[in-house]
Formats: structure tokens, C-alpha cells, sequence
């Protein structure tokens, strides 16, 4: 059963950055791509690299969706549902991410 986890403070995500939380034994990267409370949630393993790095990946806009770039081997994944660009056969997992009475949230 899915429930819904506090991971840090909003403030605590600088605007154009991602996070790593560990929730419920999963590494999840969790970015804030504005300044405002839209949030994203992917597994922040790399398929490709088998590391845990997505969290630290670049931000970038795309043919109207945003998506993070991998900072070892640059595939890029959606972030509002971990689908990989240049191969759909290594895409990762999306969670559910919600702000509430400014604390972020994770389903996992």
C-alpha cells in the first residue's frame, strides 16, 4: 500500500534543481523545475549507468514537456512520467509529488 511521505521542506529545493530522497527504500529525485511548487518525482537510477545519479541532472524543456538529462551518459527522461527519449525500452519510474502546508511529499 502507497502512502504519502514528508521529505524535506519546499524551501529547502532551489528553483531549477533536483533532490534525492530515500522513501521507502527507493532512491527518488525529486526537481523543481520554477519558482513555484510544481514538482516532479523519477527514480533517480540511471538505466543506463546503473548509478544513482538523475537527481543531478540538467533541466531542460523539450517539445512543450520538461526532462532531465543524465550526467553521465546525457539520455534524457520526462519528468512527469521517467520516459527516456532515446530508448522507451529503459525508462524509469514517476511518483506521485505533492506540496502540502509547505512540505514536500512523495508516494511511493
Amino acid at each position: 500500500m502507497s502512502r504519502w511521505t514528508v521529505v524535506c521542506q519546499l524551501t529547502q529545493i532551489l528553483p531549477a534543481t533536483g533532490v534525492c530522497a530515500l522513501v521507502n527504500g527507493q532512491q527518488i529525485a525529486i526537481f523543481r523545475p520554477r519558482d513555484d511548487e510544481q514538482l516532479f518525482a523519477i527514480s533517480n537510477i540511471d538505466p543506463f549507468a546503473d548509478a544513482s545519479v538523475l537527481s543531478r541532472g540538467i533541466i531542460a524543456e523539450h517539445q512543450d514537456a520538461l526532462w532531465v538529462a543524465s550526467p553521465l551518459k546525457k539520455q534524457r527522461f520526462r519528468l512527469y512520467d521517467g520516459h527516456c527519449m532515446e530508448d522507451e525500452a529503459r525508462s524509469v519510474a514517476a511518483y506521485p509529488v505533492r506540496v502540502s502546508a509547505g512540505q514536500v511529499e512523495v508516494c511511493a
